[in-house]
Protein backbone atom coordinates (compact mmCIF):
# COMPACT_ATOMS: atom_id res chain seq x y z
CA UNK A 1 0.00 0.00 0.00
CA UNK A 2 1.36 3.46 -0.91
CA UNK A 3 2.66 5.55 2.36
CA UNK A 4 0.21 8.58 2.72
CA UNK A 5 1.38 12.25 2.02
CA UNK A 6 1.67 14.87 4.81
CA UNK A 7 -1.42 16.18 3.35
CA UNK A 8 -3.76 12.94 3.16
CA UNK A 9 -3.37 12.40 6.60
CA UNK A 10 -4.08 15.78 7.87
CA UNK A 11 -6.93 15.42 5.68
CA UNK A 12 -7.99 11.82 7.49
CA UNK A 13 -7.26 13.50 10.92
CA UNK A 14 -9.79 16.28 9.57
CA UNK A 15 -12.90 14.30 8.98
CA UNK A 16 -11.93 11.88 12.37
CA UNK A 17 -11.96 14.82 14.53
CA UNK A 18 -14.86 15.91 12.97
CA UNK A 19 -16.70 12.88 13.27
CA UNK A 20 -15.55 12.35 17.01
CA UNK A 21 -14.96 15.82 18.72
CA UNK A 22 -16.71 18.75 19.86
CA UNK A 23 -15.48 21.25 16.66
CA UNK A 24 -18.56 23.98 17.04
CA UNK A 25 -17.77 27.57 17.34
CA UNK A 26 -18.96 29.41 20.47
CA UNK A 27 -20.34 32.36 18.72
CA UNK A 28 -24.44 32.02 17.15
CA UNK A 29 -24.46 32.86 13.39
CA UNK A 30 -26.96 35.46 13.91
CA UNK A 31 -30.01 33.20 12.11
CA UNK A 32 -31.91 33.24 15.70
CA UNK A 33 -32.28 36.77 15.35
CA UNK A 34 -34.15 36.68 11.81
CA UNK A 35 -37.92 35.65 12.15
CA UNK A 36 -40.46 34.73 8.77
CA UNK A 37 -43.53 36.80 8.54
CA UNK A 38 -46.35 34.28 9.11
CA UNK A 39 -49.04 34.16 6.22
CA UNK A 40 -52.35 32.72 7.65
CA UNK A 41 -54.12 33.40 4.00
CA UNK A 42 -50.87 31.96 1.72
CA UNK A 43 -53.47 31.78 -1.26
CA UNK A 44 -51.24 29.39 -3.09
CA UNK A 45 -50.92 25.15 -2.70
CA UNK A 46 -48.38 23.66 -0.88
CA UNK A 47 -47.49 21.56 -3.69
CA UNK A 48 -47.38 24.19 -6.39
CA UNK A 49 -44.35 25.84 -4.53
CA UNK A 50 -41.34 25.43 -6.00
CA UNK A 51 -37.54 25.49 -4.91
CA UNK A 52 -35.66 24.92 -8.13
CA UNK A 53 -33.16 27.18 -9.50
CA UNK A 54 -30.62 27.68 -12.76
CA UNK A 55 -27.15 28.17 -11.71
CA UNK A 56 -23.77 28.05 -13.37
CA UNK A 57 -26.20 26.84 -16.87
CA UNK A 58 -27.52 24.42 -14.91
CA UNK A 59 -30.82 23.30 -13.08
CA UNK A 60 -31.22 22.67 -9.39
CA UNK A 61 -34.29 21.18 -7.91
CA UNK A 62 -33.40 22.32 -4.66
CA UNK A 63 -31.11 25.26 -2.92
CA UNK A 64 -29.20 23.13 -1.00
CA UNK A 65 -25.20 22.62 -1.26
CA UNK A 66 -23.25 20.00 -0.24
CA UNK A 67 -20.15 22.38 1.16
CA UNK A 68 -16.41 21.36 0.39
CA UNK A 69 -15.10 18.38 2.88
CA UNK A 70 -12.74 16.08 1.76
CA UNK A 71 -10.67 13.39 -0.01
CA UNK A 72 -7.27 11.98 -0.72
CA UNK A 73 -7.98 8.94 1.66
CA UNK A 74 -10.01 5.58 0.68
CA UNK A 75 -12.38 6.48 3.28
CA UNK A 76 -12.99 9.92 2.15
CA UNK A 77 -13.19 8.57 -1.58
CA UNK A 78 -16.46 6.31 -0.09
CA UNK A 79 -17.86 9.50 1.73
CA UNK A 80 -16.98 11.38 -1.65
CA UNK A 81 -19.43 8.84 -3.86
CA UNK A 82 -22.01 8.70 -1.43
CA UNK A 83 -22.19 12.06 -1.44
CA UNK A 84 -22.40 12.33 -4.88
CA UNK A 85 -24.76 9.79 -5.39
CA UNK A 86 -27.34 11.62 -2.97
CA UNK A 87 -26.47 14.61 -4.73
CA UNK A 88 -27.36 13.04 -7.78
CA UNK A 89 -30.45 11.48 -6.70
CA UNK A 90 -32.19 14.54 -4.87
CA UNK A 91 -30.72 17.69 -7.68
CA UNK A 92 -28.56 19.18 -5.40
CA UNK A 93 -25.12 21.17 -5.63
CA UNK A 94 -21.91 19.94 -4.02
CA UNK A 95 -18.23 20.82 -3.62
CA UNK A 96 -15.26 18.77 -3.48
CA UNK A 97 -12.63 19.40 -0.51
CA UNK A 98 -9.57 20.39 -1.25
CA UNK A 99 -7.76 18.75 -4.34
CA UNK A 100 -4.20 19.72 -3.48
CA UNK A 101 -3.74 15.81 -2.15
CA UNK A 102 -4.46 14.72 -5.25
CA UNK A 103 -2.02 17.57 -7.47
CA UNK A 104 0.33 16.59 -5.26
CA UNK A 105 0.28 12.79 -5.74
CA UNK A 106 -1.86 11.42 -8.78
CA UNK A 107 -2.87 8.39 -7.25
CA UNK A 108 -5.27 10.10 -5.25
CA UNK A 109 -7.27 11.60 -7.86
CA UNK A 110 -9.62 9.10 -7.80
CA UNK A 111 -10.58 10.22 -3.97
CA UNK A 112 -11.87 13.19 -5.89
CA UNK A 113 -13.61 12.23 -9.02
CA UNK A 114 -17.55 11.64 -8.24
CA UNK A 115 -18.61 12.80 -11.45
CA UNK A 116 -19.48 9.46 -12.74
CA UNK A 117 -21.56 8.79 -9.69
CA UNK A 118 -23.41 12.25 -10.43
CA UNK A 119 -23.69 13.22 -14.31
CA UNK A 120 -25.48 16.57 -14.16
CA UNK A 121 -25.17 18.03 -10.50
CA UNK A 122 -23.43 21.38 -9.99
CA UNK A 123 -20.02 20.54 -8.84
CA UNK A 124 -17.46 22.52 -7.53
CA UNK A 125 -13.62 22.42 -7.43
CA UNK A 126 -11.50 23.02 -4.82
CA UNK A 127 -7.83 24.64 -4.16
CA UNK A 128 -6.86 26.29 -1.32
CA UNK A 129 -5.86 30.09 -2.04
CA UNK A 130 -2.45 30.60 -0.98
CA UNK A 131 -0.98 27.77 -3.37
CA UNK A 132 -1.61 30.51 -5.72
CA UNK A 133 1.67 32.00 -3.82
CA UNK A 134 3.74 28.82 -3.73
CA UNK A 135 3.77 27.65 -7.49
CA UNK A 136 0.16 26.73 -8.60
CA UNK A 137 -1.02 28.82 -11.48
CA UNK A 138 -3.92 28.92 -14.09
CA UNK A 139 -2.91 25.82 -15.30
CA UNK A 140 -2.73 23.65 -11.65
CA UNK A 141 -6.20 25.26 -11.44
CA UNK A 142 -7.66 23.92 -14.33
CA UNK A 143 -6.16 20.59 -13.80
CA UNK A 144 -8.32 20.06 -10.73
CA UNK A 145 -11.09 21.35 -12.63
CA UNK A 146 -10.92 19.07 -15.42
CA UNK A 147 -9.71 16.33 -13.13
CA UNK A 148 -13.93 15.91 -11.64
CA UNK A 149 -15.47 17.58 -14.86
CA UNK A 150 -16.58 20.47 -12.41
CA UNK A 151 -18.72 23.54 -13.35
CA UNK A 152 -16.85 26.02 -11.28
CA UNK A 153 -13.73 25.86 -8.78
CA UNK A 154 -13.78 27.17 -5.28
CA UNK A 155 -10.40 29.19 -3.98
CA UNK A 156 -10.81 28.85 -0.53
CA UNK A 157 -9.15 31.20 1.83
CA UNK A 158 -8.19 30.20 5.39
CA UNK A 159 -5.45 32.22 7.17
CA UNK A 160 -6.44 31.35 10.61
CA UNK A 161 -6.15 27.74 10.16
CA UNK A 162 -2.75 27.96 8.44
CA UNK A 163 -1.34 30.17 11.27
CA UNK A 164 -2.61 27.35 13.25
CA UNK A 165 -1.10 24.39 11.69
CA UNK A 166 2.08 23.25 12.22
CA UNK A 167 2.51 22.45 9.12
CA UNK A 168 0.78 25.43 7.90
CA UNK A 169 1.02 27.82 4.76
CA UNK A 170 0.64 31.25 5.71
CA UNK A 171 2.28 33.36 2.94
CA UNK A 172 -0.71 35.59 1.93
CA UNK A 173 1.16 38.54 0.37
CA UNK A 174 0.17 39.73 -3.04
CA UNK A 175 -2.77 36.69 -3.32
CA UNK A 176 -5.09 39.17 -4.90
CA UNK A 177 -3.70 39.36 -7.89
CA UNK A 178 -3.25 36.19 -8.41
CA UNK A 179 -6.93 35.08 -7.79
CA UNK A 180 -7.66 38.34 -10.38
CA UNK A 181 -5.70 36.14 -13.11
CA UNK A 182 -7.32 33.21 -12.31
CA UNK A 183 -11.06 34.80 -12.43
CA UNK A 184 -9.77 36.44 -15.65
CA UNK A 185 -8.11 33.56 -17.59
CA UNK A 186 -10.46 29.56 -16.23
CA UNK A 187 -12.84 27.79 -18.16
CA UNK A 188 -15.20 28.07 -15.52
CA UNK A 189 -16.06 30.40 -13.14
CA UNK A 190 -14.41 31.22 -9.82
CA UNK A 191 -15.72 31.26 -6.18
CA UNK A 192 -14.02 32.35 -3.36
CA UNK A 193 -14.99 30.55 -0.10
CA UNK A 194 -13.69 30.99 3.54
CA UNK A 195 -13.48 27.82 5.77
CA UNK A 196 -15.88 28.96 8.79
CA UNK A 197 -14.55 32.85 9.74
CA UNK A 198 -16.51 34.87 7.40
CA UNK A 199 -16.30 37.50 4.94
CA UNK A 200 -15.78 41.15 5.93
CA UNK A 201 -17.12 44.34 3.77
CA UNK A 202 -13.75 45.39 2.72
CA UNK A 203 -13.14 41.57 1.38
CA UNK A 204 -16.61 41.66 -0.23
CA UNK A 205 -15.53 44.86 -2.09
CA UNK A 206 -12.31 43.52 -3.73
CA UNK A 207 -13.51 40.49 -4.56
CA UNK A 208 -16.30 41.87 -6.33
CA UNK A 209 -13.56 44.46 -8.01
CA UNK A 210 -11.40 41.45 -9.46
CA UNK A 211 -14.03 39.32 -11.42
CA UNK A 212 -14.75 36.90 -8.94
CA UNK A 213 -18.50 34.88 -9.65
CA UNK A 214 -19.52 33.65 -5.84
CA UNK A 215 -18.67 34.01 -2.68
CA UNK A 216 -19.55 31.20 -0.08
CA UNK A 217 -19.46 33.89 3.37
CA UNK A 218 -19.02 30.41 5.83
CA UNK A 219 -19.40 32.15 8.37
CA UNK A 220 -18.64 32.07 12.25
CA UNK A 221 -20.94 29.73 13.84
CA UNK A 222 -20.46 26.49 13.31
CA UNK A 223 -17.15 24.62 12.81
CA UNK A 224 -14.24 26.25 14.41
CA UNK A 225 -11.24 25.14 12.62
CA UNK A 226 -8.94 26.71 15.20
CA UNK A 227 -10.70 23.81 17.30
CA UNK A 228 -10.37 21.51 14.77
CA UNK A 229 -6.31 22.04 14.90
CA UNK A 230 -6.22 22.53 18.59
CA UNK A 231 -6.74 18.39 18.41
CA UNK A 232 -4.43 18.02 16.03
CA UNK A 233 -1.45 19.44 17.93
CA UNK A 234 0.69 17.51 20.23
CA UNK A 235 2.37 21.06 21.32
CA UNK A 236 0.22 21.80 24.19
CA UNK A 237 1.16 25.64 23.87
CA UNK A 238 0.58 25.36 20.22
CA UNK A 239 -3.15 23.92 21.24
CA UNK A 240 -3.50 26.55 23.76
CA UNK A 241 -3.15 29.27 21.49
CA UNK A 242 -5.64 27.40 18.86
CA UNK A 243 -7.71 27.75 21.22
CA UNK A 244 -8.52 31.02 22.01
CA UNK A 245 -9.54 31.42 18.52
CA UNK A 246 -12.36 29.07 19.47
CA UNK A 247 -14.62 32.54 19.19
CA UNK A 248 -13.18 34.60 16.44
CA UNK A 249 -14.83 35.34 13.45
CA UNK A 250 -17.49 37.59 11.48
CA UNK A 251 -21.07 35.49 11.87
CA UNK A 252 -23.22 34.29 8.84
CA UNK A 253 -25.52 37.17 9.03
CA UNK A 254 -23.16 39.71 9.15
CA UNK A 255 -20.98 38.53 6.72
CA UNK A 256 -24.45 37.71 4.15
CA UNK A 257 -24.98 41.84 5.00
CA UNK A 258 -21.38 42.76 4.23
CA UNK A 259 -21.31 40.75 0.72
CA UNK A 260 -24.68 41.71 -0.36
CA UNK A 261 -24.02 45.76 0.41
CA UNK A 262 -19.77 45.47 -1.22
CA UNK A 263 -20.55 43.17 -3.78
CA UNK A 264 -23.23 43.60 -5.28
CA UNK A 265 -22.49 41.88 -8.98
CA UNK A 266 -21.02 38.58 -6.98
CA UNK A 267 -23.64 35.29 -6.43
CA UNK A 268 -23.87 34.86 -2.46
CA UNK A 269 -23.62 30.98 -1.21
CA UNK A 270 -24.44 31.02 2.96
CA UNK A 271 -22.72 29.24 5.11
CA UNK A 272 -21.29 28.30 8.73
CA UNK A 273 -23.27 27.00 11.19
CA UNK A 274 -26.40 26.26 9.28
CA UNK A 275 -28.77 23.41 10.79
CA UNK A 276 -31.58 22.64 8.94
CA UNK A 277 -34.04 23.89 6.04
CA UNK A 278 -35.25 26.78 8.44
CA UNK A 279 -31.63 28.20 8.56
CA UNK A 280 -31.16 27.85 4.70
CA UNK A 281 -34.81 29.57 4.03
CA UNK A 282 -33.48 32.64 6.01
CA UNK A 283 -30.21 32.76 4.25
CA UNK A 284 -31.92 32.72 1.11
CA UNK A 285 -34.37 35.42 2.12
CA UNK A 286 -31.64 37.78 2.58
CA UNK A 287 -29.86 36.77 -0.86
CA UNK A 288 -27.99 33.71 -1.19
CA UNK A 289 -28.76 31.61 -3.48
CA UNK A 290 -27.63 28.47 -2.16
CA UNK A 291 -26.98 27.26 1.57
CA UNK A 292 -24.19 24.92 2.32
CA UNK A 293 -23.88 22.49 4.91
CA UNK A 294 -20.69 19.80 5.89
CA UNK A 295 -21.05 18.71 9.35
CA UNK A 296 -24.76 17.78 8.74
CA UNK A 297 -23.81 15.74 6.10
CA UNK A 298 -20.06 14.37 6.94
CA UNK A 299 -22.25 12.47 9.54
CA UNK A 300 -25.24 11.45 7.75
CA UNK A 301 -22.52 10.00 4.90
CA UNK A 302 -21.12 7.76 7.71
CA UNK A 303 -23.98 5.75 8.33
CA UNK A 304 -26.70 4.19 6.07
CA UNK A 305 -27.31 6.19 2.34
CA UNK A 306 -31.11 5.96 3.40
CA UNK A 307 -30.46 8.26 5.95
CA UNK A 308 -28.37 10.89 4.07
CA UNK A 309 -30.82 10.54 1.41
CA UNK A 310 -33.60 11.43 3.37
CA UNK A 311 -31.84 14.31 5.55
CA UNK A 312 -31.63 15.70 2.03
CA UNK A 313 -34.74 15.62 1.39
CA UNK A 314 -36.02 16.72 4.86
CA UNK A 315 -34.10 19.98 4.45
CA UNK A 316 -35.58 20.43 1.02
CA UNK A 317 -39.37 19.36 2.45
CA UNK A 318 -38.77 22.54 5.23
CA UNK A 319 -37.08 24.86 2.69
CA UNK A 320 -40.24 24.66 1.24
CA UNK A 321 -42.86 24.87 3.72
CA UNK A 322 -40.92 28.04 4.63
CA UNK A 323 -41.85 28.88 1.02
CA UNK A 324 -45.82 28.19 1.23
CA UNK A 325 -45.90 29.73 4.69
CA UNK A 326 -44.58 32.94 3.78
CA UNK A 327 -47.17 32.87 0.50
CA UNK A 328 -44.26 32.43 -1.82
CA UNK A 329 -44.71 29.89 -4.53
CA UNK A 330 -40.57 30.32 -6.50
CA UNK A 331 -37.64 31.40 -5.05
CA UNK A 332 -37.86 34.79 -7.21
CA UNK A 333 -40.40 36.14 -5.23
CA UNK A 334 -38.99 34.46 -2.09
CA UNK A 335 -36.62 37.93 -0.61
CA UNK A 336 -36.03 39.93 2.28
CA UNK A 337 -40.30 41.14 2.18
CA UNK A 338 -40.81 37.84 4.21
CA UNK A 339 -37.99 38.38 7.14
CA UNK A 340 -37.80 40.54 9.87
CA UNK A 341 -34.34 41.42 11.04
CA UNK A 342 -33.57 42.18 14.78
CA UNK A 343 -32.02 45.65 15.21
CA UNK A 344 -29.29 44.35 17.03
CA UNK A 345 -27.99 42.05 14.15
CA UNK A 346 -25.92 45.24 12.41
Amino acid sequence: MKKDTATTTRKAEHVQINLERDVSSTLATGLERIHFIHQALPEINLDDVSISQNLFGKTISSPILISSMTGGTSKTAEINQKLASAAHETGIAMGLGSQRAAIEDPEQAYTFKVRKYAPDILLFANIGAVQLNLGYGVDTCQKAVDMIEADALILHLNPLQEALQPEGDTQFKDLLVKIEKICAKLTVPVIVKEVGWGISAQCAHILNDIGVTAIDVAGAGGTSWSQVEMYRNDDPYAAETAAVFRDWGITTVDSILNVKENAPEVTIFASGGLRNGLDIAKCLAMGAKLGGMAGLFLQAATTEYDHLLRTIQRLSREIQICLFATGKQNLHDFDHSVIQINNKVR
